[in-house]
């Protein structure tokens, strides 16, 4: 019999994640290696690559009526953002109160914050590989990082921490020194 090792989840737990409410998420390229462009004087320079996942990410509230983007920025190698997961019923008439809470699975749900970063991580590497002049490798980190905005006062310090990102890259953690 084959033993499984299971992935310790970072995600908080018991929480809906389709819940309506903000979140800050960061999403890292597998091995920090910096494959969107470069910081150059304080202001980030996309590559090909990095306009294809500013892209992609603008487009993600276009094509998920329940989504709405905030503050965002690509870095070389990474994406901070903000997106806020509407209730369900300013986007289709249903209301999130049918719902039962906890979810009844573990199972990565439909118009969660999970699956929403998924379909985006998947569409960025589908659409670099059919690009001829854009990286065709693995892209992405396994896992991202997130964030539960509560606060009107810590929405306005992420919003201020992702204009802020470029200018102060060699100070950042995923800073990865050229």
């Amino acid at each position: 019999m084959q033993s499984f090792r299971f992935r310790r989840s970072i995600r908080l737990r018991d929480y809906d994640y389709t819940l309506a409410g903000a979140y800050f998420v960061t999403l890292c390229t597998l091995n920090s290696v910096c494959m969107f462009g470069d910081i150059v004087d304080g202001q980030m320079r996309h590559n090909d690559l990095g306009t294809l996942v500013g892209r992609e990410w603008q487009r993600t509230a276009r094509v998920r009526p329940s989504v709405d983007l905030d503050a965002f920025v690509v870095m070389p190698n990474h994406i901070h953002g903000i997106l806020f997961i509407l209730d369900d019923s300013n986007a289709s008439g249903s209301s999130h109160s049918s719902k039962s809470f906890p979810p009844r699975s573990s199972t990565l749900q439909s118009g969660s914050l999970g699956s929403i970063i998924g379909q985006f991580k998947s569409t960025v590497t589908r659409r670099a590989r059919r690009q001829a002049t854009t990286y065709c490798g693995a892209i992405w980190q396994r896992n991202y990082y997130e964030h539960i905005i509560r606060s009107y006062q810590s929405l306005n310090y992420l919003r201020k921490y992702i204009v802020e990102n470029p200018a102060r890259w060699s100070d950042d953690r995923l800073y990865v020194g050229y």
